[in-house]
């Protein structure tokens, strides 16, 4: 078992596969199940939420911003952070929604201080809003907050079960890949995470699982180190 994890969710996955909504409680709940499983055999687990679900950015509207495009996401991954807080007050845990702006008394404001605090009093972190400003990524800030708290492993969990050679929803034949090396990612410019995020977790030498969420204990599984997604090596 890993002592602390980060774990990206995308903001599509708090949707399931409904469409229309922003929000499926099956499927959220589902998570927070396996996570509060997790946390209670003694793991410290601090999550990222992407914001999807709400926003995608400038696709509705091209000649958009992109400083603009970038805050109202940011925003976004806010509002579903503390969604997920809630749902986790639901089942008994404390959820602590950490930004890097000031929201009132919304969220609290992130410092590598207080966000390992929280974790070792046994609370989940979500860490919502990037890193505050335009064209990062939250796999980028994923990766960001991995090195800043020392986390073991980062787990990303996807729509798809891991990384494979081509695109699996438009080729049937296209075949799983169960270990692949960070800088290859890096080199070949595999849109897997970006490639900011990949270039931190190389030099930092943070070891990446992407796996599917929609599979069956999927992240208990991850986390106990069964061989599922693949493994994104750094070392």
């Amino acid at each position: 078992m890993y002592k602390r994890i980060i774990l990206k969710l995308s903001g599509e996955a708090l949707a399931g596969d409904k469409e229309g909504v922003m929000y499926d409680n099956e499927t959220i709940f589902a998570v927070v199940d396996q996570i509060k499983e997790i946390h209670d055999m003694g793991t410290q687990v601090a999550l990222v939420i992407g914001g999807g679900n709400i926003w995608r950015g400038r696709s509705s509207d091209s000649e958009m911003d992109r400083t603009k495009a970038d805050q109202i996401g940011m925003l976004a991954t806010v509002m579903n952070a503390v969604y997920v807080a809630d749902a986790f007050r639901q089942r008994g845990l404390k959820a602590v929604v950490q930004t890097p702006i000031i929201i009132g008394t919304v969220t609290e404001q992130f410092s590598k201080e207080t966000a390992v605090a929280h974790l070792e009093k046994g609370e989940i972190v979500i860490f919502a809003a990037g890193i505050g400003h335009p064209y990062f990524s939250t796999d980028t800030v994923t990766a960001l907050r991995g090195a800043e708290l020392d986390a073991d492993i980062l787990l990303f969990a996807k729509n798809v079960d891991g990384v494979y050679d081509s695109d699996p929803k438009t080729n049937p034949n296209a075949k799983k890949i169960s270990e692949i090396k960070c800088e290859d990612i890096i080199r070949q410019g595999l849109r897997v995470i970006d490639t900011s995020a990949a270039s931190l977790c190389y030099e930092q030498k943070i070891p990446v699982l992407i796996f599917g969420l929609n599979e069956e204990n999927s992240l208990m599984r991850a986390v106990k180190g069964e061989k599922i997604g693949t493994v994104v090596t750094v070392g």
